[in-house]
């Protein structure tokens, strides 16, 4: 049996994408947008953040003012300042009752979304080199609720970009 949120708290994605869905490349985001990363610390900050080991290494290090949670299958893997889970079922019950923030990687996006009452996509309307991937939006499961687009100015050689920030409600 899955746990789900209760009515206090919420599992809530938030991610990313390209115009392929891409999320990354070699544990790493295959873009520079600094806007995306100050909506991200705004949004999560004060609250429960989940995510993959992989994720956790490609920061290097506990997000402040945010409770760590790790999922991992190696049980002695640690690192100071983070809780660790086997499993996202053990990660949803330890932030019961709080709005938390699923991270990444691809893996536990795929595993989130049955559990996620809500999506906040950077939505960023250029193709990059990826090879990890978010799984495509259902508009059958997924309602748009807000969208606010913006544009990226060119950074060293590559074009700017458009992108949104755009959130999902859970029909």
């Amino acid at each position: 049996m899955s746990p789900t949120p209760s009515a206090s708290g919420a599992l809530c994605v938030i991610v990313a994408t390209d115009s392929q869905n891409g999320i990354g490349i070699n544990n790493t985001l295959p873009w520079h947008l600094p806007e995306d990363l100050a909506h991200f610390k705004r949004t999560t900050s004060g609250h429960p953040i989940i995510m993959g080991r992989k994720t956790f290494d490609s920061i290097g290090r506990p997000l402040p003012n945010r409770r760590n949670i790790v999922i991992t299958r190696n049980r002695d893997w640690s690192h100071a300042g983070v809780e660790t889970v086997s499993s996202l079922q053990e990660a949803a019950v330890l932030v019961a009752g709080a709005d938390a923030f699923i991270i990444g990687g691809a893996q536990i996006y795929a595993e989130s979304l049955p559990l996620a009452t809500r999506l906040i996509v950077t939505e960023i309307a250029q193709a990059f080199d990826c090879d990890a991937f978010f799984p495509a939006i259902d508009s059958k499961v997924w309602r748009e609720t807000a969208r606010e687009t913006r544009h990226a100015e060119s950074q060293g050689v590559a074009q700017g970009f458009d992108y949104a920030f755009v959130t999902y409600e859970r029909r």
